[in-house]
């Protein structure tokens, strides 16, 4: 069972959630930039980026929208996640395109779970973050799919490669909750 908010925990549990959101969706504009600096716009695998990476730009947006007007602090480690994030991109780029694909079905995996953890909490308490998160986690999958039926398993050493993706993912979400 999915533990529901105490009173006094509401405005800090939401403000966690907006500055983590944030920062993943930030991270993963980083991301794409890095796998397009790579990529350019000659491979197939180019095309779907970029229309994945003109979501992940609105979702950013959005957040970027409620960390100024809910008057939350931001993670302190956006510039970190700046670096890092790019790094990633042009990192699964160089392998090729099914490594990067690869990175989104390991990221967006995760981003996933961790959205649907976030509905179970928000509930009807905030109806308009609660579909703002439901619409995001909807393409956040679509994205998912997208990047399977392009061949990320084909990457090399897909398993340890989404593996190790995954586990910095759930690294980052952790870190941004506290910093």
């Amino acid at each position: 069972m999915t533990k529901r908010w105490r009173p006094g925990d509401r405005r800090e549990q939401v403000q966690t959630m907006i500055r983590v959101d944030q920062a993943g969706e930030y991270g993963a504009t980083r991301i794409y930039a890095g796998q397009l600096a790579i990529m350019g716009d000659h491979v197939p695998a180019a095309r779907a980026i970029a229309g994945m990476a003109a979501q992940e730009d609105e979702h950013c947006a959005y957040f970027n929208k409620l960390i100024v007007e809910r008057g939350v602090r931001p993670t302190l480690l956006q510039p970190f996640w700046d670096s890092a994030g790019y790094a990633l991109g042009v990192v699964t780029a160089a392998i090729g395109p099914e490594a990067a694909m690869a990175c989104t079905v390991a990221v967006e995996t995760e981003i996933d779970e961790h959205y649907r953890q976030q509905l179970e909490k928000i509930g009807i308490d905030d109806a308009e973050l609660r579909a703002k998160v439901s619409q995001f986690r909807d393409e956040e999958i679509e994205h998912k799919e997208a990047a399977l039926a392009a061949g990320a398993e084909l990457a090399p050493a897909y398993p340890l490669m989404t593996a190790i993706i995954r586990a910095g993912c759930r690294v980052a979400i952790a870190a941004s909750k506290r910093i």
